[in-house]
């Protein structure tokens, strides 16, 4: 009698039309039913998902459970944390960026995290003073002195957590202090993994010692999000969360909260408990998507 069993597991990575979920203590290999592809679904590191089993046969993905939020570059589901890292120099720190980066989390329902780098080489404190009085935990790190190391793996602990930040800021170098396990070479190479520069790379999924996963995420940067995830105008005063005590305040309920008078927003900014290079930051994210029409919108995978 051939047996069959049924197992929910979590997708740690995908390759050629193969997944590797685990459940339990155990890694199976999978395909995914037909049946997906019709609905134009596919299985994404990070999801939760059920599998049939039996015996000499392929497991199978059966279900994929309902995703809290999805990425489409790079492709991921369920994140509980974006880490956004910055260094304190070289390259110096762009607000906009960040906020930006912020934005697009905050809109897919993702915790953003500041961490601060090169915390010996320039001065961070101003980040902090901008950031940590609007409720983001930021961390300062170096890779060289290990001050912050522990605190960014409290901060990880139980959370699926992907980590972007542009080239230079030292997210290899970080990755290797909180869990040496990764092996990852300076510049995005994976020893463990046998990975170089031009090899074509997967999102993977890796367990942490102390509980949760960090996302692999080859080639993710901000700039990488802020491009595939478009933040709708309507959407965006809302992934300010500093605003939103005040978004039903304004004297019109159209208030684009730009220079309006009456404006509860612009307001707060003038009285000084809104911090003004967020709202500068926002006038600049506003201009860019005010113009966008539907379709501009979907073809930039707006979310």
């Amino acid at each position: 009698m051939i047996m069959k069993q049924e197992l929910y597991g979590l997708i740690l990575k995908g390759i050629g039309g193969f997944y590797y979920v685990k459940a339990g203590e155990a890694v199976y290999e999978c395909k995914a039913r037909g049946l997906f592809r019709k609905q134009s679904i596919s299985p994404l590191a990070g999801d939760r998902v059920k599998l049939e089993t039996e015996e000499n046969q392929d497991a199978v993905i059966t279900e994929i459970m309902p995703r809290k939020n999805v990425l489409t570059r790079p492709p991921i589901a369920n994140l509980d944390q974006l880490a956004i890292v910055v260094a304190s120099c070289s390259p110096a720190p762009n607000t906009l960026v960040i906020d930006k980066t912020i934005a697009a989390a905050e809109n897919q329902g993702i915790a953003p995290i500041l961490i601060l780098t090169k915390t010996d080489l320039g001065q961070v404190q101003w980040l902090r003073d901008i950031y940590e009085p609007i409720g983001f935990p930021v961390v300062r790190v170096s890779s060289v002195t290990g001050e912050g190391i522990e605190q960014v793996k409290e901060v990880l602990k139980g959370k699926t957590t992907a980590f972007t930040g542009n080239s230079g800021v030292g997210k290899s170098s970080l990755l290797n202090r909180i869990d040496e396990r990764l092996g990852l070479e300076t510049g995005e190479i994976s020893r463990k993994l046998g990975r170089g520069r031009h090899t074509t790379r997967q999102v993977e999924l890796f367990a942490l010692e102390d509980g949760g996963y960090v996302a692999d995420t080859p080639g993710f940067s901000a700039i990488q999000l802020e491009r595939y995830h478009v933040v709708k105008k309507e959407q965006l005063p809302y992934c300010f969360r500093e605003f939103r005590p005040y978004l039903d305040q304004c004297r019109f309920p159209s208030c684009s909260h730009t220079c309006e008078k009456g404006c509860a927003v612009v307001q707060a900014m003038e009285e000084g408990k809104i911090s003004r290079s967020r709202h500068d930051n926002y006038l600049a994210l506003y201009q860019e998507v005010k113009d966008l029409k539907e379709w501009d919108k979907k073809g930039n995978a707006a979310l």
